[in-house]
């Protein structure tokens, strides 16, 4: 477990906001696949999927068949989908593509904070309190505003006897005594949330454990109000089709449990999906994709207007794609961020973006994004 200090208060403001990153570049393509577009299915040959097995939104989308609970979100009008979207990123690092996913750079380390920590910086205190369900803080909540982390151990649980005798122990000791105090808070919302298991088998966390997990602190009345979860494992330059059948399985999983567990609070929770960049358009020589540039990111959540896929498709043919191998980016993650929290936080969207993406990129060919629809319900 790691639990830097946390504090719990009451938020102003009732929405959650979730951030969800896909560490690896997860492929677009396949997630939400332009079954409509000739190119697809010629680009990817046998990788392709077949469409009729998919959950097809509208006369040229279809949605994966593993992502079956998003799928009952987006026919509630509860996700939406923006395809063709980038980061300012245009290489194809991992490490420096998701540095620049999290830290709203327009270039890799170019800022030395994340944009969530820029965000949770500029909130009410009362609505400040953040909470990463991962090892250590990801860097997208890294800066000057205290948050915390939290990660099922992989240790023996501890006994109440020897967590009694630290108890004990710290008692007198007034800054260690509140840090210690703040750890089993954090502990005990953790159990709660998670069947009495906060170690052990719950270190090996599925999708459905993460998102209940999840859930659990973000219920609370007294609990954080913006959270980022950590995913891996999108990095498919091989047997693709088993590997993110799988991948989407678990994140649709979580998003259900998330569902789930938050409640009447689910009306009020936006959760942002994105991943550092996409994979190329034709499958490699693996059964894979190679590392690429447009992608998929996702708005999922009770409050958002959803029921849409927002998209300016730039197309699959040889002279559309962005040099000569990958889907051209033709909307921002940036603006998609900007916009979802800006509405979920009832602050202006362009104002919000200068302070959470102060360096913006540009699209190939050096255009601005254009500017997304509303995204959140009114």
């Amino acid at each position: 477990m790691v639990a830097p200090r946390l504090v719990l208060a009451q938020a102003v403001t009732d929405r959650r906001f979730v951030f969800v990153i896909q560490r690896g570049a997860a492929d677009g393509l396949e997630t939400l696949l332009p079954y409509a577009d000739p190119g697809y299915a010629r680009l990817r040959g046998a990788l392709a999927i077949d469409p009729a097995t998919a959950n097809k939104l509208d006369g040229s989308f279809a949605l994966h068949a593993s992502l079956a609970e998003t799928a009952k979100l987006y026919a509630a009008k509860e996700a939406l989908f923006v395809h063709a979207v980038a980061s300012p990123y245009r290489d194809r690092s991992h490490f420096d593509g998701q540095n620049v996913l999290e830290t709203g750079g327009s270039s890799p380390y170019q800022l030395k904070d994340g944009w969530l920590n820029r965000l949770v910086a500029i909130l009410p205190r009362a609505d400040k309190e953040a909470i990463a369900f991962a090892p250590t803080v990801p860097m997208a909540l890294r800066g000057s505003a205290e948050v915390a982390s939290y990660a099922p151990s992989a240790l023996p649980q501890a006994s109440d006897d020897l967590i009694l005798r630290v108890s004990q122990l710290y008692q007198g000791d007034a800054q260690l005594h509140a840090l210690w105090s703040s750890a089993m808070d954090t502990r005990g919302i953790a159990m709660d949330g998670g069947n009495g298991m906060a170690g052990g088998a719950r270190a090996r966390q599925d999708g459905a454990s993460l998102g209940k997990l999840a859930a659990g602190f973000l219920v609370r009345v007294d609990g954080p109000r913006i959270a980022m979860i950590e995913t891996g494992g999108w990095d498919t330059h091989s047997a693709q089709n088993a590997r993110l059948g799988v991948q989407l399985r678990n994140l649709d999983a979580m998003v259900a449990a998330l569902r789930d567990g938050l409640g009447d609070a689910w009306s009020r929770t936006v959760v942002v999906v994105a991943t550092e960049f996409g994979r190329t358009a034709a499958a490699n020589g693996t059964g894979g994709t190679d590392h690429g540039t447009g992608a998929v990111a996702m708005l999922l959540g009770g409050a958002v207007q959803g029921g849409r896929v927002l998209v300016d498709w730039p197309g699959l043919a040889a002279g559309n794609l962005y040099e000569n191998r990958d889907l051209k980016p033709t909307n921002s993650v940036d603006a998609l961020i900007a916009g979802a929290a800006g509405e979920c936080f009832g602050i202006e969207p362009q104002r919000l973006a200068r302070t959470l993406f102060p360096e913006p990129g540009t699209l190939p060919g050096g255009a601005s994004a254009r500017a997304l629809p509303r995204l959140l319900r009114a």
